[in-house]
């Protein structure tokens, strides 16, 4: 191979210290990550399964709802009393979501109120985000949520337990099962979500903390409890008002704060 000129290689190199620097800003941004997410995931039988057998189906009840199948944000709310998954999702650019779909949850374990040790079998309840996807489960396919979360550990008894999982199949000890037919659909509508860059949100309540409701918890249930729920009513207000994405935060004290 002829060795480049003094001016071709300048320019030679200067096109390989962009890439390079493209690259870093891309990998260090998640976009590799994220293309490269649904590519591995794809390998899975399951997940290529998933997306023969109902990919079509749920571009379709997207395009219906005028969402941007390419680019959109996906939030899950889910109820534990009312044993309801509540599908939201809008497009990216939009700041209101649009009600999808609802799943039922085929089962349940623990009572009303928050995770706070490992093994005590509650269902988290507090303002997550989807962290993992698992096409290898033994529930078929399932998601994991980031619990514990800094309110969690501010909050929680050491230990706090993890691998809480939104999944297939009809059995649970803290997580959140759809059965398998179903949990095809929802994996996938995150994974899409997520492998176009978008954060996949799961808020998680006792009950819809309604006015009815909180009179209910506040006469059954002990104070400390009732007024975590009064701070979780917060964010299902700001929610229920608007219909839109809203910030959360923490404060020392392990209380949520909103925005």
């Amino acid at each position: 191979m002829t060795p480049p000129t003094n001016s071709f290689s300048k320019l030679f190199n200067l096109f390989v210290f962009k890439s390079i620097l493209i690259g870093s800003l891309l990998a260090s941004s998640g976009v590799y990550a994220q293309a490269s997410l649904k590519t591995t995931q794809m390998k899975n039988k399951r997940v290529k399964g998933a997306y023969t057998e109902k990919w079509a189906g749920m571009k379709a009840k997207l395009e219906a709802q005028k969402i941007n199948s390419a680019n959109y944000d996906v939030l899950i709310r889910a109820f534990k009393l009312e044993k309801k998954l509540e599908i939201w999702v809008k497009n990216k650019a939009d700041n209101v979501y649009t009600h999808l779909l609802d799943y039922d949850i085929c089962e349940t374990s623990g009572e009303l109120g928050p995770k706070r040790q490992e093994g005590d079998g509650q269902v988290p309840e507090g303002f997550y985000s989807i962290d993992l996807w698992n096409p290898t489960s033994s529930y078929y396919l399932s998601m994991r949520v980031n619990y514990p979360n800094l309110s969690d550990t501010k909050k929680g008894k050491k230990p706090l337990g993890g691998a809480i999982m939104i999944h297939g199949n009809c059995v649970t000890i803290g997580c959140i099962p759809i059965t398998d037919d179903k949990i095809k659909e929802l994996y996938i509508l995150c994974l899409e979500s997520k492998s176009q860059g978008n954060n996949v949100k799961v808020d998680s309540y006792p009950c819809k903390l309604t006015e009815e409701n909180m009179k209910k918890l506040n006469a059954t249930y002990p104070k400390e409890q009732v007024e975590f729920w009064t701070n979780l009513k917060t964010g299902y207000d700001l929610f229920e008002k608007n219909k839109s994405k809203f910030s959360v935060s923490v404060d020392a004290k392990g209380n949520y704060v909103f925005k």
